[in-house]
């Protein structure tokens, strides 16, 4: 690991946790992609050091074209959950523990069993549980979002706040993920529409996505692991207040977030 990759993971995990958010670290320093990853895999080292605990998975980011653009980047990224960056259905969040946390209404995918790098489609279904889901993207940066690099974003853990799991069910067939609606509403009340075509086209795309990047970095996905796959609309700032997202077929999960 370079000097810079070492001086911006150090800085990033002094602002998580003294909840103090800093410059975008491109103001200082030039991260290649590859670069920004190792960055990402120290910050989470030190975060996992100082808090015992494990890998429980990972989110995939920009999985549209709008998003992707504004990065400037032609693929998604992932970030790594960590197992307190899990919720389960109903329980609330303060909004005081995050930075600047946005919402972004996702499928989940819980994995049954290890996936093998040369996973296909029929090997994806055959392994997981899928879940409705809520993520809470956040960052450790002053005023971040729309306005990082792909160099701060991957290395802010492409900003992994928390993900909110409803309950698992068997998955739909492939066709089935490419053509899923949803409601989302706050206070009982519907704010937005989305559909998981936005995700790559199809959510398990997603999941194939994430399974080889993480291949290609020496990683992999373990039985029991998270998988947040990609927003269905174009995120939101999370406000207090009580929020349900609703999946065709596949459910609905809610949060409540306090001040």
């Amino acid at each position: 690991m370079s000097q810079a990759n070492k001086e911006v993971s150090n800085a990033l995990f002094q602002a998580y946790i003294s909840k103090e958010p800093i410059e975008f670290v491109s103001k200082t320093y030039n991260l290649t992609e590859p670069e920004a990853y190792k960055t990402q895999d120290d910050l989470i080292h030190q975060i996992q050091a100082e808090k015992n605990v494990p890998i429980k998975g990972y989110k995939v980011s920009m999985t549209s074209a709008a998003t992707q653009a504004i990065a400037n980047t032609n693929e998604p990224a992932y970030g790594t959950i960590l197992s307190h960056q899990v919720v389960e259905n109903g329980h609330g969040v303060s909004l005081t523990t995050l930075f600047a946390p946005l919402l972004e209404p996702e499928i989940i995918f819980e994995l049954t069993a290890d996936l093998p790098e040369d996973a296909d489609t029929q090997t994806i279904l055959e392994s997981v549980k899928v879940a409705p889901g809520i993520e809470i993207p956040d960052a450790r940066y002053k005023d971040w979002f729309p306005n990082f690099t792909l160099g701060d974003l991957i290395s802010d853990n492409t900003a992994t706040g928390l993900i909110v799991v409803g309950e698992r069910i068997t998955p739909l067939d492939y066709e089935a993920f490419a053509d899923i609606n949803l409601k989302l509403f706050k206070d009982d009340n519907q704010i937005e529409t989305g559909h998981s075509s936005e995700v790559l086209g199809n959510p398990i795309e997603s999941v194939k996505w994430l399974n080889k990047k993480l291949h290609s970095h020496g990683k992999s996905l373990k039985r029991g692991q998270f998988i947040s796959s990609g927003t269905f609309i174009s995120p939101l700032n999370l406000e207090e207040g009580t929020y349900t997202a609703d999946y065709d077929r596949v459910g609905s999960v809610t949060v409540k977030v306090i001040d």
